[in-house]
């Protein structure tokens, strides 16, 4: 397979998988290796399934691993079956012209294609698709030295055009409408997504061949959702964290209960531990202590929602509104110019994503040019909500420390951390761009501590120590 063998080339894959973020331990490599001794080589898809039960641990890891798995463990050079062989393709030399030859190419493949699509075998698409790419996907070399193409393939066959066509040949002359056909419209949706994902695992693959699999491995795998930076989320990565919130906060709250219980004994009783103490010779064996009442904290979050941290500020919302159940009050503020409670849009059973929307539009959080204000919006929080931060509430401020080189509102800041429990503040820029151009975030970061939070995973890091 390469040199080295089996075991140096699972090696290979084994560190790939670390590579791209997800954790894999030494009992995880030895077990991985225990699967070679137990699956059938020779069929991928066991293999996939078997190395990806001891690699994995979250579903979500699951697209970074299949892309991975594509490069190390490719289909064989060996086409499937005698018809794969296009044996009636016109020679290059027939007088024939190239657009010509390539538009009759295009159409007896697109013909095969929706065969291959009806009858549903997948192994057989993959094929295909890997003939489609040898045949229509090559084009001039990138500059990165790449030269096969997926979009090329995709638009000489133009799979989504074939969807009427799938839907008669599965429905079989039944009547459209009911649940036959919205049956035969999910088939065909997941049979041209396999299409898809097939070209491009072979372009790929293809591209591994030309430029080394480490190389196209760190281009073409994306990040996980919990390790993609906030401030660079598109909405697809939007779309998975918002998927991520609810087992995330489950976590924390369960890490929350756990520090609330422990530690509830108060101060040493010392009336008692001496009384206890004489059946033992006046030897303390045993303390006693006076019960603690342990309170459920109170959380305020003051969140900048301008378009600069509009990624960080929805999933940090969505996230607060998860942890509601586990304070005793949580109270949620925003601001671009000015400052406006938002609570009111995470009421129990609200929908998260509708409320993140509904502040967009309802909330009063701009007053002049809507572009951030920090000063002014810690001095509207400070004057019309002065006893919201108090001895047993948390302050967590939420945002990227640009002031658009308006005043800060240190003082006001520093009022709202001495009056709090404890106060953070999570910034999602990097630490090495405080303070630079417009950021302010140094300044606020000598009266309150300044936080690196770029992802969830620094996010879940972060909230288990409050």
């Amino acid at each position: 397979m390469v040199d080295g063998g089996l075991p140096a080339h699972l090696d290979g894959f084994v560190r790939a998988v670390r590579e791209a973020g997800i954790p894999v331990g030494i009992s995880a490599a030895v077990d991985a290796a225990s699967v070679l001794t137990a699956v059938d080589l020779l069929d991928r898809e066991q293999l996939r399934h078997g190395l990806a039960a001891v690699l994995l641990q979250r579903a979500a890891q699951r697209q970074t691993y299949d892309v991975l798995f594509d490069l190390w463990w490719p289909l064989t050079d060996r086409p499937a079956d005698p018809a794969e062989v296009d044996e009636g393709a016109p020679a290059a030399d027939d007088g024939i012209p190239d657009a010509d030859r390539q538009a009759a190419l295009a159409a007896e493949l697109r013909a095969e294609l929706l065969r291959r699509l009806l009858d549903g075998d997948e192994e057989a698409l993959r094929r295909f698709a890997r003939m489609a790419v040898d045949q229509l996907g090559q084009g001039q070399p990138s500059p990165s030295g790449q030269s096969f193409f997926s979009y090329r393939v995709l638009r000489a066959l133009s799979p989504d055009t074939l969807v009427s066509q799938l839907l008669d040949g599965l429905l079989g002359g039944a009547d459209r409408g009911g649940l036959a056909e919205q049956v035969a419209r999910q088939t065909v949706r997941e049979r041209l997504a396999a299409f898809r994902a097939a070209v491009e695992a072979e372009v790929r693959r293809r591209s591994a061949a030309e430029r080394g699999r480490d190389r196209v491995a760190r281009t073409a795998v994306k990040p996980l959702a919990d390790q993609v930076d906030f401030l660079r989320a598109q909405s697809a990565d939007l779309a998975e964290l918002r998927r991520s919130v609810a087992p995330l906060a489950r976590r924390l709250a369960a890490r929350l209960s756990a520090k609330r219980r422990l530690g509830r004994e108060g101060r040493l009783d010392f009336r008692k531990t001496v009384r206890a103490s004489l059946a033992t010779g006046g030897v303390p064996v045993v303390t006693h202590h006076k019960p603690r009442a342990v309170h459920k904290p109170e959380l305020v979050v003051l969140c900048d929602i301008s378009g600069s941290v509009a990624g960080f500020s929805h999933f940090t919302l969505m996230l607060t509104q998860a942890l509601r159940e586990h304070f005793s009050g949580v109270r949620a503020f925003a601001f671009v110019d000015s400052t406006d409670e938002v609570t009111r849009f995470f009421a129990p059973g609200a929908d998260v994503a509708d409320a993140v929307q509904r502040i967009g539009r309802e909330a009063e959080v701009v007053t002049f040019d809507g572009h951030s204000d920090y000063g002014n919006a810690f001095g509207v929080f400070a004057e019309k909500w002065a006893t919201a931060v108090g001895p047993k509430t948390s302050l967590l401020v939420l945002g990227d420390g640009r002031t658009n080189y308006r005043q800060p509102g240190l003082p006001v800041l520093a009022d709202l951390v001495r009056r709090s429990r404890s106060a953070y503040w999570l910034n999602p820029e990097p630490a090495r761009l405080w303070g630079s151009g417009d950021s302010a975030a140094d300044k606020y970061g000598q009266v309150i501590p300044m936080i690196e939070v770029r992802n969830a995973a620094q996010l879940a890091e972060f909230v288990t120590t409050l």
